[in-house]
């Protein structure tokens, strides 16, 4: 059996030409053209689509086609910057993070050196009991209602409220000064 007959290419031939003569490349000009329509316009209504159409000199199935395949890019590019500017707000909060943490310790250590002071100004050089140490991991103070329980661990059983701190720091001031 011969494939290459030449009665068989002359009735592909004409075929393959209908194919290609209908689906042409559009110019830059006439792609200019479709995205300043795009910009206005992001849904193809049927009477901008026969416009665009006859303006370009194309059919209106190619009109449709290429503002479908641009919606698809354009909410693609949009899910992408969305994506960034996520990713810059979580890097962003990590390193608030990180930095308030570092703070937190801190002021731990200056919570901790002013009660060894002032324990020692009251009790005249005896140890002062220890201090609680802060959970500082998110997953068991964001897990537990989404607040830190770092202001329930400083004022807890062991460690003075602020205000009485406060004070007592005022009253050592002042008696030192007497």
């Amino acid at each position: 059996m011969d494939f290459f007959h030449p009665q068989d290419q002359q009735k592909c031939t004409p075929k393959l030409q209908n194919n290609s003569s209908s689906k042409k490349r559009l110019t830059q000009d006439q792609v200019r053209l479709l995205e300043r329509s795009f910009t206005t316009n992001k849904k193809l209504q049927p009477e901008l689509k026969q416009q665009l159409a006859s303006q370009l000199g194309v059919p209106p199935r190619q009109v449709a086609i290429w503002y479908q395949n641009k919606r698809a890019r354009w909410r693609t590019q949009s899910l992408e910057l969305d994506y960034n500017t996520l990713q810059v707000k979580l890097e962003t909060a990590l390193v608030d993070r990180r930095r308030l943490e570092k703070e937190v310790m801190q002021l731990q250590e200056e919570l901790r050196r002013t009660r060894e002071m002032l324990f020692a100004l009251n009790n005249h050089g005896a140890a002062p009991p220890p201090l609680p140490v802060p959970n500082m991991s998110c997953n068991s103070s964001c897990d537990e209602g989404g607040s830190s329980s770092l202001q329930e661990e400083v004022n807890g059983d062991q460690a003075l409220p602020f205000d009485e701190l406060y004070a007592c720091l005022i009253g050592a001031e002042i008696s030192t000064w007497d």
